[in-house]
């Protein structure tokens, strides 16, 4: 495996604000790793330095070389981020919204049909306005958008939040299936559980600092609970 995305002591601030500091971690290809932490750990704002929503210091590099300025550059480069709130939009279908990750141009092998081969829910509603889902199925719809721009690296931000058991089931076996597809994932999640049965490892954030990292099992340990507090 060779590295996709790495951190190199990488800050993150907002208006002077400090919520990272120092933090150093590598994602391979093809590999699911799980961002973990207590809330106000730094996780989301692990995921939204990439595109230099903060104010970044340190280095951050796709394929070894740094990321660009713009905002579209990591996506350019096959790194899509699956936000915490869907951002669906309610005066587009269903099909509509998943065409949207057409835009970053990239070709591969995610198609509005095959998304909806692994969705059904959404095939059947293709033609309803995409807010008209239920909260599950909008993240099925946010997952399926991401796809569409072909991502190398797909970033997911507490996709389980606020969903059903059963529906929390079905977004696991179908992350299973894009993993198995060569894509590499990196889950910021609270429900640790979809991480033991998702990624192959972890990595642990508590106050903005990197404070550990391992193989999911080790998630089991007191002592890994004690120290990230989960």
């Amino acid at each position: 495996m060779s590295t996709l995305l790495e951190f190199n002591g990488v800050g993150a601030s907002y208006q002077g604000a400090v919520v990272l500091r120092e933090v150093s971690f590598a994602i391979e290809e093809g590999e699911t790793v799980g961002l973990v932490g207590r809330n106000g750990a730094g996780k989301t704002t692990a995921l939204l330095s990439i595109f230099g929503v903060p104010t970044v210091t340190g280095q951050i590099c796709i394929d070894g070389r740094p990321i660009g300025r713009r905002a579209y550059d990591p996506a350019a480069r096959g790194v899509s981020l699956v936000p915490q709130g869907k951002r669906i939009f309610g005066n587009l279908t269903v099909e509509e919204n998943i065409r949207l990750g057409r835009a970053s141009r990239r070709t591969g092998q995610w198609t509005v049909e095959k998304v909806f081969e692994l969705f059904p829910n959404l095939e059947r509603g293709r033609n309803r306005p995409g807010t008209a889902l239920s909260g599950g199925e909008q993240q099925m719809l946010a997952i399926a958008r991401a796809l569409l721009a072909e991502p190398r690296l797909l970033m997911l931000d507490e996709p389980t939040e606020g969903l059903a058991p059963v529906v929390i089931d079905e977004l696991t076996e179908a992350l299973r299936r894009i993993r198995a597809a060569g894509t590499a994932l990196l889950l910021v999640e609270q429900h640790i559980g979809m991480i033991k049965k998702t990624a192959e490892r972890f990595i642990a954030l508590r106050k903005g600092e990197l404070v550990g990292g391992g193989a999911v099992a080790d998630l089991d340990k007191r002592e890994v609970q004690e120290l990230i507090a989960l």
